[in-house]
């Protein structure tokens, strides 16, 4: 990959954008309007600056990461992309208008991803032009920290797609983990009913917020508890809660509420 778009200059957007600049190549970053899209250029140049303060990069390679990020107004540079990456808000029909006019100018052989953390590959892929060319590539936050990326194939993306959206997320030194398409992924399905769990502790009133946290902070060596996390990482996508019982079934009061 030569030149990657992004699409969504929000907190996963720009995490996204400065990652794949540090790493040498081409960012198109684009949001709503220009403003946003510029705004999020800026937040980046604000987190460039942080990492020279603290001496993990020089100021050269500030500039030069910085230099390799465009703000783009519209969709149609990205004909020059070799990868766009949706990063939009987590609601299915914007992210499939960005599908639909995102593929108008996706050129021949490159590759449409989407950043959700929840939503079916599968079901989104049928707004892009080829399904073929279409993939689930899940980052973390925040991106330039953490050292995780869920790829996720639909159920027409073709094994050509997957290896070489393996080998780009592999090139920005992170570790890959290769997700079915289903509800959660991999990292969340397991997340969800952890922080479930924990709001359930609380009601019953088995412990208190601090010793809940701090149970799983040093019981399970978390760097933060469940409901610290939850806070930080803000609500659950309904694509995953309406997936989770918030009771026991009648003929078994003591079954763990667990998510399918």
């Amino acid at each position: 990959m030569r030149t990657v778009a992004v699409i969504g200059a929000g907190q996963m957007g720009t995490g996204i954008a400065q990652t794949v600049a540090q790493f040498g190549m081409k960012v198109l970053l684009a949001d709503v309007d220009m403003a946003r899209a510029e705004a999020g250029r800026a937040k980046i140049d604000q987190a460039l600056g942080k990492l020279v303060g603290r001496g993990k990069i020089t100021t050269d390679e500030a500039t030069a990461a910085l230099g390799r990020i465009t703000a783009v107004p519209d969709y149609a540079p990205m004909i020059e992309a070799e990868l766009i990456i949706e990063a939009a808000t987590e609601k299915e029909e914007i992210k499939h208008r960005i599908f639909a006019e995102a593929g108008k100018v996706l050129a021949a052989g490159s590759i449409m991803a989407s950043n959700t953390s929840s939503i079916p590959i599968t079901r989104m892929a049928v707004s892009s032009p080829d399904p073929a060319r279409f993939i689930g590539l899940h980052f973390f936050n925040p991106v330039p920290v953490m050292g995780l990326i869920e790829v996720i194939p639909g159920l027409a993306t073709s094994k050509e797609t997957v290896a070489r959206t393996r080998t780009f997320a592999e090139g920005l030194s992170k570790q890959v983990v290769l997700a079915e398409d289903e509800p959660g992924f991999v990292v969340n399905r397991i997340l969800l009913p952890m922080i479930n769990e924990a709001v359930f502790v609380l009601g019953q009133g088995t412990a208190s917020i601090p010793d809940i946290d701090k149970g799983c902070r040093l019981g399970l060596n978390h760097p933060m508890g469940p409901l610290e996390l939850a806070d930080f990482v803000g609500l659950v996508p309904a694509s995953i809660s309406s997936r989770c019982s918030t009771t026991p079934p009648a003929t078994a009061s003591t079954a763990p509420r667990r998510c399918w």
